[in-house]
């Protein structure tokens, strides 16, 4: 086993496992980060999106010897926190508050990796054109909403109208 050091939502963390290990398992297991989801385990629904270094990646498809050294954004990091307790409502960030106010949470299984790849986007600049949004979150899957909900979320926090 060998030590990986990364930056995690702000926080630098250091961790001794085997090189292949999964990022999902070290963010869940290891870095007790459940919410990062594990939907398909194969890339293909988008529940365990985070961002690395800039750039939405799923987390069931990274060994953590490719991370060594990286910048990892979970779910966790969005919400300002101050201590130890539970976000509330005014901690949020401006992404979790619009899907909130427009529904766009469900079962909430996709709903983690949506909000990292909709804050990537954002991030990016990204404005509150549809289809921009729709090729922004095309990585991710949700099986409750029919994505209205979600791209007028995304809408929302950049600043269009929901």
């Amino acid at each position: 086993m060998t030590a990986y050091r990364l930056l995690v939502n702000g926080a630098p963390v250091e961790v001794n496992v085997p090189g292949m290990r999964r990022l999902l398992d070290v963010l869940r297991e290891d870095l007790g980060l459940t919410g990062t989801k594990e939907g398909c385990g194969e890339g293909e629904c988008g529940a365990c999106s985070v961002i690395l270094d800039g750039q939405v990646v799923d987390a069931c498809l990274v060994p953590i010897c490719q991370v060594d050294g990286s910048v990892v954004r979970t779910v966790e990091g969005l919400a300002r926190r101050r201590g130890a307790r539970p976000a509330i409502a005014d901690d949020l960030d401006d992404l979790q508050r619009a899907f909130l106010e427009t529904g766009g949470a469900q079962c909430g299984i996709c709903t983690p990796g949506m909000l990292m790849a909709a804050r990537a986007y954002l991030d990016a600049g990204g404005g509150p054109d549809e289809d921009a949004i729709r090729e922004a979150i095309a990585g991710n899957l949700c099986r409750c909403t029919g994505y209205t909900k979600i791209i007028e979320a995304i809408a929302l926090a950049a600043g269009g109208v929901a």
